[in-house]
């Protein structure tokens, strides 16, 4: 349990509140191993909501400190000429994963610039090679994009969600132009152009 009464259980439920969207029945799954059910779900997002918009929530990095306790991991990272920070904490419904933000130099503020979820650094990536291979659930961002370069990154329908355009192989093995879809970093749907 946090220092503000919100426990590691429903920020992973804020997290699946978003994927519900896209994929329903892994949502209502994960929410079972949870031991929770969706009106939890639904107040826990609703808290959360509340929480951030309030004045006397921690902002920025300190935000995610007071719900999830101390990183796991902090990394250094570099974004062009931009020295910045990844912060690391393991969710138990995601243990091949991270949920991550990456925070930006202190001198300007240390402002999170982005939070989803990635890879452990212990945890190898999945083998992607076709379409047939691209499963929700099945990856993060970065796993697509290394494995179907050159992937171009865009903006998704919400602050939480992102996509990538890519092409890969489809059953026949002829190249598809797909766009993944991706909420939290999680890989949620893909969709496929003509083939050519």
């Amino acid at each position: 349990m946090s220092v503000h009464g919100f426990s590691t259980t429903e920020f992973q439920l804020v997290l699946l509140r978003r994927m519900a969207d896209f994929n329903p029945e892994l949502v209502e799954e994960a929410v079972r191993r949870l031991g929770s059910s969706r009106a939890v779900m639904r107040e826990a997002n609703k808290r959360w909501q509340a929480m951030i918009r309030s004045p006397r929530f921690p902002h920025g990095a300190s935000r995610y400190r007071a719900v999830l306790g101390p990183p796991q991991a902090v990394l250094p990272r570099r974004i062009g000429d931009l020295v910045c920070t990844a912060q690391q904490w393991a969710l138990p419904l995601w243990p091949e994963l991270r949920f991550e933000i990456l925070v930006g130099p202190a001198d300007s503020g240390g402002p999170v610039w982005n939070e989803w979820l990635v890879r452990a650094t212990d945890s190898p990536p999945p083998v992607l090679r076709t379409l047939a291979d691209l499963r929700p659930w099945s990856c993060v961002v970065s796993d697509v994009a290394a494995a179907f370069p050159p992937a171009v990154p865009r903006e998704g329908s919400a602050p939480t969600r992102w996509q990538l355009d890519f092409t890969a192989p489809g059953t026949a093995g002829e190249p598809r132009a797909c766009t993944a879809d991706f909420t939290w970093g999680l890989l949620q749907e893909v969709r496929t152009g003509e083939p050519g």
